[in-house]
């Protein structure tokens, strides 16, 4: 049962350590197929390097597991309110990626310091209240702090970006982290200037609009 995606789903979740995103099992991607509706998730506690299409978890988004040997990750029922709430979402990345993480910490949202955010997120990257592992209680703290962002960082926990495919989760999971770095070591030296809402708009609307391929 949807071999390709959970091939795919695969080699997304194999980014997440390649970009210095996770250390060890944690982290995790998910994705839901447009024509099912079922969601293919990463297994709990298997290295990243030990992932297999058939590990890969099959679930409707009830939390019933449609097809899979393995236990689903701990962050499911998370996963699985966020897709129940928000139907233009078909990819999900949950990392603790430091630079990112490290604003978590703090409780603080990540500012637009940087013409990069502008165009990616339109705005700071929010941060969520803090919540427990294991239940619905992260999905919630994350459907109400995201907003329009294409991600958002929890409180003492880490990142959870989301996106209209599991490649544009990944992106912007990515993005968080490499904004973080570069914000972080800024602050080292002193403290930045965030860039006006209105100039931040501009630059959001012209990279939607006029970046790349179209």
């Amino acid at each position: 049962m949807l071999e390709k995606l959970k091939e795919k789903l695969v080699q997304l979740n194999l980014e997440l350590p390649k970009n210095n995103l996770v250390v060890w099992t944690s982290g995790n991607v998910s994705v839901r197929d447009p024509e099912t509706g079922y969601i293919a998730i990463k297994p709990s506690g298997v290295t990243f390097e030990d992932l297999t299409p058939e590990s890969m978890v099959v679930l409707d988004l009830d939390g019933e597991i449609i097809e899979g040997a393995l236990k689903p990750s701990s962050d499911t029922a998370s996963h699985l309110y966020i897709y129940r709430h928000r139907p233009d979402v078909f990819g999900i990345v949950h990392t603790h990626s430091n630079y990112a993480t490290a604003f978590a910490i703090l409780g603080r949202p990540i500012p637009v310091y940087l013409t990069s955010q502008a165009d990616e997120f339109g705005g700071p990257v929010p941060c969520g209240a803090f919540a427990l592992i294991g239940g619905e209680q992260i999905g919630k703290a994350v459907i109400e702090a995201i907003g329009d962002s294409p991600a958002v960082i929890l409180k003492n926990h880490g990142v959870f970006a989301v996106g209209p495919s599991g490649e544009a989760a990944l992106k912007a999971a990515v993005m968080v982290e490499d904004i973080a770095k570069t914000a972080m070591l800024a602050l080292q030296i002193g403290q930045p200037d965030e860039i006006p809402p209105e100039v931040v708009e501009k630059l959001n609307e012209r990279y939607r609009n006029e970046y790349g391929q179209k």
